[in-house]
């Protein structure tokens, strides 16, 4: 299997699709895009990791970010001081040219998340950007939860409110995004119980729900929504390279894990296949 080389590799543009698993990619694409389909290991199985691993120099790239870890608000990971991003101390703005921060701009109240029209509607707007820019990232939260079908995402509402309101002040006064009584306690849980299983899959039901635990069973449930995600997001993608001239790529960050060897969900250096093997597509064209 070979490695994700995600700047080393030929592309015009690169679909980011957060979370996404290869074998779950590989069972539905086809419904959707045409090309040539490959398994890669990626460096990372958080977004954190990922990019603090991948863009390590300045890249000349127009980045349209669903993802709050990847902002163009100069805030250093190690700063945000949420479950994933602790310990690194990259930052997004230093190595990233150009940053759209749709996960600001696209947010939808109603649905508690980034939905991936909005990364579409951000490129249009703003196509002499990514004309000017050597390549551009179109970086969709999905099939990453929450799951859009429910509208109740907490945990990544948490972040991008944090992130929000950290972006309006001096981030060096130490007071962190997550200031809320209920971010806190959060954090104070996560870092008790870090690896412990059952802490995880608690935090996996907040995005579940649990009439759809009940019914399905934790891993049931979650990756029905999880494919159900990835197919919106999928149909999203289909409308962008119609419009695209040039090599296009569809890939992932990371993948997801559902109880494999007691991991939910995704955390930084747990480089289990379910979170590092991810799809890397070269599209031929749609379906």
């Amino acid at each position: 299997m070979a490695d994700h080389d995600f700047l080393e590799s030929d592309w015009d543009y690169a679909v980011v699709l957060d979370a996404c698993r290869y074998d779950v990619f590989s069972d539905v694409y086809e419904d959707y895009l045409e090309g040539d389909l490959e398994k890669r290991t990626s460096i990372g199985s958080s977004t954190p990791e990922w990019a603090s691993k991948t863009f390590t120099d300045v890249h000349d790239l127009a980045y349209f970010s669903g993802n709050p870890f990847i902002n163009d608000l100069g805030i250093p990971l190690n700063e945000l001081k949420w479950g994933a991003s602790a310990g690194y101390t990259w930052t997004a703005s230093e190595h990233i040219a150009n940053i759209f921060d749709v996960w600001q701009s696209g947010w939808d109240d109603d649905l508690e998340t980034v939905p991936p029209d909005s990364l579409n509607e951000a490129f249009f707007a703003n196509r002499d950007a990514v004309e000017a820019a050597d390549r551009t990232v179109v970086h969709y939260m999905q099939p990453h939860a929450p799951y859009l079908s429910r509208g109740k995402g907490q945990k990544l509402k948490q972040i991008q409110k944090g992130i929000k309101r950290q972006g309006a002040q001096d981030h060096s006064d130490g007071d962190g995004v997550i200031s809320s009584a209920v971010g806190g306690v959060r954090r104070t849980v996560e870092g008790a119980l870090d690896g412990v299983e059952l802490a995880q899959k608690m935090g996996l039901w907040l995005e579940l729900g649990p009439r759809a635990v009940l019914q399905d069973g934790t891993r049931g449930a979650a990756m029905n929504l999880y494919e159900e995600n990835l197919r919106i997001a999928l149909e999203s993608v289909v409308e962008l390279v119609e419009d695209l001239d040039g090599t296009v790529v569809v890939t992932a960050d990371h993948g997801e894990a559902f109880g494999e060897e007691g991991v939910w969900e995704h955390h930084v250096e747990t480089h289990i296949p379910a979170l590092v093997e991810v799809p890397w597509l070269e599209v031929d064209g749609v379906r």
